[in-house]
C-alpha cells in the first residue's frame, strides 16, 4: 500500500498550541496516525530539535527525526500544522507553519528541497498561514507529491 506524501488528512488548520513541544508533537502525531511512521518517531523529532532548531525563518519550522529515525519511517510523508497565532520556537522565532517530514534514505532531502522552494516565496507562506481550506495548502505544495 502506497500512501500519498501529502493528503488532506495530513493538514491541521487553525491549531492552538501552547508551546514548541506541543506543536512538534502534533506534527508527529499526524504522521503516526496516517501510517507514515512508528510512534517512537515523535521522540526522534524532539531529539533532532534538541540538536538544532528546525526553525527555517519566514514563520516556518520543519520538524523531522534524527538520522537513525529513518528506520522508523514506513512511507515518506508530510504533515502540515497551521498555527495562525504563532508558537515561540525560542530566541524570538515565531512559527505559524510547521511542516513535519518523514523520509527514508535520501527521500527527505528531495522533499525538503521542494518545500524550501515553495517556502522561499514569502507570499506562498502567507497563503498557507492564512488558508481557510486544506485544498489551498495542497495546491501550493502539490509539486511535493
Amino acid at each position: 500500500m502506497t500512501l500519498t506524501i501529502l493528503k488532506k488528512e495530513n493538514i491541521v488548520l487553525n491549531a492552538e498550541v501552547a508551546n514548541k513541544t506541543e506543536a512538534i508533537r502534533l506534527a508527529g502525531t499526524i504522521l503516526v496516525e496516517q501510517g507514515y511512521v512508528d510512534e517512537v518517531y515523535i521522540e526522534k523529532m524532539f531529539e533532532r530539535e534538541a540538536l538544532t532548531s528546525t526553525y527555517m525563518g519566514n514563520f516556518v519550522a520543519i520538524p523531522h527525526g534524527t538520522e537513525e529515525a529513518k528506520q522508523l519511517v514506513k512511507q515518506p510523508g508530510l504533515s502540515i500544522v497551521q498555527v495562525p497565532n504563532g508558537v515561540d520556537f525560542g530566541e524570538g522565532n515565531i512559527v505559524k507553519l510547521l511542516i513535519g517530514i518523514a523520509g527514508k534514505e535520501n527521500e527527505h532531502l528531495e522533499i525538503l528541497s521542494k518545500i524550501a522552494i515553495v517556502c522561499s516565496e514569502e507570499e506562498n507562506v502567507e497563503k498557507m498561514i492564512h488558508a481557510t481550506e486544506k485544498e489551498e495548502i495542497l495546491q501550493l505544495l502539490n509539486g511535493v507529491n
